[in-house]
Formats: structure tokens, sequence, C-alpha cells
């Protein structure tokens, strides 16, 4: 009798750890049809996963042009617009405005960072330097650029990029040709891994080196150029920030 009722237990554990386990595969194709259906109902894109998924998302389906995007907050405007002959909705970068997220997100140690880029213009020297990066603070109450961890892109000098960082001290003067990316989309990576960042500009890498110090605080910023001359803006959309989890991606 002992032997029958240890069999049966061991059976019950044995189901249940089955059925926990098919639970879980029910779970997370759930959360990624979810993630799934909200990007083609047009909803609001932002969700929050855990483990080696989706954190963040906005493409700004869910706003009509002219819309101020809750998403964003700055010191000035957030206007969402469309763009001729380019799909889906942007936000129109004002001059002498930085822009960061509503909401500070808490990233993982290992994620990226992505979104894409369109500079309007008649010619690339018509915009001046934009830059994006972390900082330490999610406050907009005031311009910056070129602050905590950045990327700067000197469309005034057709091919210049600076990347650094405050702290530590680093300054990386590099190359990219932005001429050829105006009027159309250039998509941006930003890969994190603890305090190494690595940068790629339309899957071209640009720096992969030490840009934090250990446990900096991080939120994502983005400062609108300075100034803009004969008609020319840029607008960003499309973000993505994905946690990489501790594996090797």
């Amino acid at each position: 009798m002992k032997k029958i009722a240890v069999l049966v237990i061991l059976i019950v554990l044995r189901s249940g750890v089955e059925v926990h386990a098919q639970l879980g595969a029910v779970f997370q194709k759930a959360k990624y049809e979810a993630v799934k259906a909200a990007g083609k109902s047009g909803k609001r894109s932002n969700v929050v996963l855990t483990g080696d998924s989706l954190v963040f998302a906005e493409n700004f389906s869910a706003f009509v042009p002219g819309a101020t995007a809750t998403s964003f907050k700055s010191n000035g405007t957030a206007t969402i617009t469309t763009v001729a002959g380019q799909n889906g909705k942007w936000l129109d970068l004002r001059d002498k405005t930085i822009y960061k997220f509503s909401n500070p997100l808490h990233y993982p140690r290992r994620f990226t960072l992505s979104f894409d880029i369109i500079a309007q213009a008649e010619q690339v020297n018509d915009i001046a330097p934009l830059s994006f990066g972390f900082t330490s603070d999610n406050s907009v109450r005031q311009y910056a650029s070129n602050i905590g961890t950045y990327v700067q892109l000197h469309y005034y000098d057709t091919n210049q990029v600076n990347i650094g960082s405050n702290k530590p001290e680093k300054f990386v003067n590099t190359t990219f040709d932005l001429a050829p990316w105006i009027n159309r989309p250039l998509h941006i990576v930003l890969s994190v891994d603890g305090e190494r960042m690595v940068v790629h500009l339309n899957d071209v890498k640009l720096v992969d080196t030490v840009l934090f110090s250990t446990a900096a605080a991080k939120n994502f910023y983005i400062a609108a150029p300075w100034e803009y001359a004969n008609g020319s803006r840029v607008l960003v959309s499309n973000f993505k920030v994905q946690d990489l989890g501790n594996g090797t991606k």
C-alpha cells in the first residue's frame, strides 16, 4: 500500500509539473499575441513585458496628426504628423527642444533601444546637430544637448558623428555620411551591456566602448537641433526597447 501511495504521489507531482510548463507556454504565447494585436489595431503600442522581450514600443499609431504625443514630454511641443512618401506617423522635433519618455523606464542590464530618424531638408547642411542618448534624470525643464552619454549627428558637417560621455569622460569623433539619409529613414540602434554601449547607424557600427559609470541611472533623451534652415526639420518614430536577458545575442 505504501508503494502504491508513493507511486500515486509521483504521478500527481509529474502531472503538476507538466501542467505548469504548459501554462507557462500558453502565457508566453498570449503575451506575444497581445503585442502583435496592439500593433495591428492601432492602439497605444507602449508595452512592458519581462525577460528577453519587448519593454517599450511607440510608433504613434494611436495619435491623429496634429495631436500631442503623451508618451513623450518636452520643454516645448511634441506634435505628431505624417511625412509625404513615408509610412506611419512621426514626432516632429521642434528646434531648441529636448524630449524624454513621459514615464521613466527601468532598463535591464542588457538591452537595445532603436528608433528611426527622418531629416527633411533641401540639403544636409540646412540642419544643425541633433543629439540623443541617456542622462541621469528625466527632467525637461530646459534644453540641453551632449549630456550624459550621447551621440551627436553633425548634419551641417555632412559626415561628422560625435559620441561621448560625461561619466566616465570619453569622446570619440567618427564619420558617417549623413547626406544620403536626407528625406528617408535612418535606423538607429543603441545596444547597452552594463557599462558598454554599441552604436549602429543603419547597420554600420560606429563605436563599441565603455560609456556609462557603474550603476548609472539611464533616461533616454533626444535634443533637437538648435536651428533649422530653409524649412528643414527632423522627425522620429518606431521606438523599441528590448530586454536582451542574460545570454549572448
